[in-house]
């Protein structure tokens, strides 16, 4: 298929996606928002886990600071959400950045530690923050409106997957491939490792916090534990490893995939719903470690041995 034909794939998959709240039913509409901020939310992580490998827990912090920043801008300064908004997406941005100076110095497991405690220094900064509201949160004003949240968290979703379109094809990106396969190779070519890894840091903040600005909006009710939820954390890396990180659509399919499975089960029988996202991270881990993505360029080559191929370069 041709670039020019899968772009108007895209446009048409877009446009019905665009009609959805015209003709489906509330319960669906509402479960399509969610499906689409944690798609968000998967794209945001393939950007610094899947682009420049590093396994960031932390970015469920920029997705509590967004919902937060649009809270405390509506519920105490009384300024437009838009503002909101803005601020909450301007305040994730500078932690990003600063925190990425300090810890994108780390490595491996090293840097995934350090990011995996943020969350919870986090809920006990801002369970003391009148601003905040403490630890009982805050309500933001109500508006009966799914369809324009549907709509909003359907033009972030396109948003970050365009940013991540440019990324794969960017001088930029390459950089950041580079410094996924190989960190000291890439610095000795001359990329300015710790400005891209920044960067990436700063730009997945960015999506994360205007999808938890967009989530604390529609829910209209926030508090420190919900904000900074690490298991929010955990479900944008499983999607985006099961979809294919380091890809342009991966996450988003991978997010959509095992939401639809998850409620499913959920509604079903509500233990399996965790159960369920537990296997799917040992199945990706052993049979498909690079995710629907790579299987589906590879499947057609080599077949069934593509997953035997697999538990042999990453048995333990």
């Amino acid at each position: 298929m041709t670039r020019p034909m899968l772009w108007g794939a895209a446009g048409g998959t877009l446009m019905i996606l665009a009609a959805v709240p015209w003709i489906a039913s509330p319960t669906l509409i509402q479960f399509g928002i969610s499906t689409l901020l944690l798609a968000t939310l998967a794209q945001s992580w393939n950007i610094i886990g899947g682009y420049a490998g590093y396994a960031s827990f932390g970015n469920s912090v920029f997705y509590g600071l967004g919902s937060y920043g649009t809270a405390i801008a509506m519920v105490q300064w009384h300024l437009p959400f838009g503002v909101g908004l803005a601020l909450g997406a301007v305040l994730a941005v500078a932690f990003a950045v600063l925190l990425g100076l300090l810890v994108l110095r780390l490595r491996g497991h090293y840097f995934a530690i350090a990011t995996l405690a943020l969350a919870e220094v986090m809920i006990a900064i801002f369970s003391n923050l009148d601003i905040a509201g403490r630890n009982i949160g805050l309500v933001l004003p109500l508006l009966r409106g799914d369809a324009l949240f549907y709509e909003m968290s359907l033009g972030l979703l396109a948003l970050s997957t365009l940013a991540i379109a440019w990324i794969a094809r960017s001088r930029f990106g390459f950089g950041l491939i580079s410094i996924r396969e190989n960190e000291e190779a890439a610095a000795v070519m001359g990329v300015n490792t710790t400005l891209y890894k920044v960067l990436a840091f700063a730009l997945s903040g960015f999506f994360c916090a205007l999808a938890g600005g967009i989530h604390a909006y529609w829910i209209t009710f926030l508090d420190p534990v919900s904000a900074f939820d690490i298991g929010l954390n955990v479900k944008m890396i499983i999607m985006s490893v099961f979809g294919g990180p380091g890809s342009i659509l991966g996450p988003v399919v991978g997010a959509v995939l095992l939401s639809g499975v998850s409620e499913i089960l959920s509604t079903e029988i509500s233990s399996l719903a965790g159960l369920f996202f537990g296997v799917v991270i040992v199945t990706a881990v052993v049979f498909m470690p690079r995710g629907l993505a790579d299987l589906g360029r590879r499947y057609k080559k080599v077949g069934w041995h593509y997953f035997a191929d697999n538990v042999r370069a990453h048995r333990l």
